[in-house]
C-alpha cells in the first residue's frame, strides 16, 4: 500500500497535534463580516483532509484502490467568539481515541491563541461496497498513532 504526502501546507508538531492555516474571506461571511456557522465544519474538513495527507494518507487513493474511506458518525461543536472577514486562523487536529472500526478527533480553530471554536468529531471506517463499518488496516493504524 503506497500513500503519497503531497500535502498543501500544515505542521505537525511533537505531540501529535496537527496545525492548518487558513484565511477568512468575503464569500466565508455574512453582510456583517462574521463567519456563517457551517462554514466552521469545511475548515475542520479541509484540516483533517490535510492531516491525513501529512500522514501519507490520500483518501482519493484510499477509496480507488480499496474502496474505502473515513465517514463523520458524529460531530459535537461548541462556538467561543466569532471568526472575522481577513482573519487569519490556525485550525488544530488530534487524534484523542481509535478503536477498531473508529477514532475521535480533537479539533480548535484559533485566531492567535485565542480559541474561536472547539469540535469532537467521531470517523467510522467504512467498506463503500456494503456500505458498513470495517476495521481500520494496520497501516493506517500505524500513520495515526
Amino acid at each position: 500500500m503506497t500513500y503519497t504526502t503531497d500535502t498543501i501546507k500544515g505542521k505537525l508538531f511533537e505531540d501529535k497535534t496537527f496545525s492548518f492555516p487558513i484565511r477568512i474571506y468575503y464569500e466565508d461571511t455574512d453582510a456583517g463580516g462574521i463567519v456563517y456557522y457551517a462554514n466552521y465544519l469545511k475548515y475542520a474538513e479541509r484540516a483533517r483532509t490535510e492531516y491525513l495527507r501529512h500522514l501519507g494518507l490520500n483518501q482519493e487513493q484510499l477509496l480507488k484502490t480499496e474502496g474505502k474511506g473515513f465517514v463523520v458518525r458524529d460531530c459535537h461543536i461548541s462556538y467561543k467568539s466569532p471568526a472575522k472577514l481577513d482573519d487569519a486562523l490556525n485550525i488544530t487536529c488530534k487524534v484523542s481515541e481509535i478503536k477498531g472500526v473508529s477514532l475521535k478527533m480533537e479539533q480548535k480553530l484559533y485566531r492567535n491563541e485565542t480559541i474561536l471554536c472547539e469540535i469532537e468529531i467521531t470517523l467510522v471506517f467504512l467498506s463503500l461496497e456494503n456500505m458498513r463499518p470495517c476495521k481500520i488496516s494496520p497501516e493506517i493504524l500505524a500513520l495515526l498513532q
